[in-house]
């Protein structure tokens, strides 16, 4: 949140439509649901769905905002080096890999990114939108 109470003009995570429409079925099916981005695989592309309370949040995880309702984390060390850019979750043709769950029959959750422009870093900057933790 912005001083003013108002959130920041941009947000570190999104989803495209398709991503949305597949979480809203997936909730239905599993209920809550968190993203981790994690950097073990594939360029750091393919983002883990978890059911919540599959995956143990620590001190080093990053809180980057929520999709569709589900909050996205990211480790520390990965957000580091992608801090500068917009991730975008949405969905791709075949099975996930891992242990995430899938985004439909034969889809899974992939994520996309895109840079910040320098009015976005700022802005993003003077919200500290990257130190919170998910509403309670």
């Amino acid at each position: 949140m912005t001083p003013a109470g108002r959130r920041a003009a941009v947000d570190r995570v999104t989803a495209t439509p398709p991503a949305l429409a597949a979480l809203a079925q997936l909730r239905k099916r599993r209920g809550a649901v968190i993203f981790y981005q994690s950097g073990g695989c594939c360029d750091g592309s393919l983002p883990v769905c978890l059911e919540q309370g599959d995956l143990r949040i620590g001190d080093g995880d990053v809180y980057l905002g929520s999709v569709g309702g589900c909050p996205v984390y990211i480790d520390d060390r990965q957000y580091a080096v992608w801090k500068h850019t917009q991730l975008i979750i949405d969905i791709g043709d075949g099975e996930p890999e891992g242990f995430s769950l899938p985004a439909g029959d034969d889809l899974h959750f992939v994520t996309r990114s895109r840079v910040f422009s320098p009015d976005e870093l700022a802005a993003l900057q003077s919200a500290a939108q990257t130190e919170r933790r998910p509403p309670t």
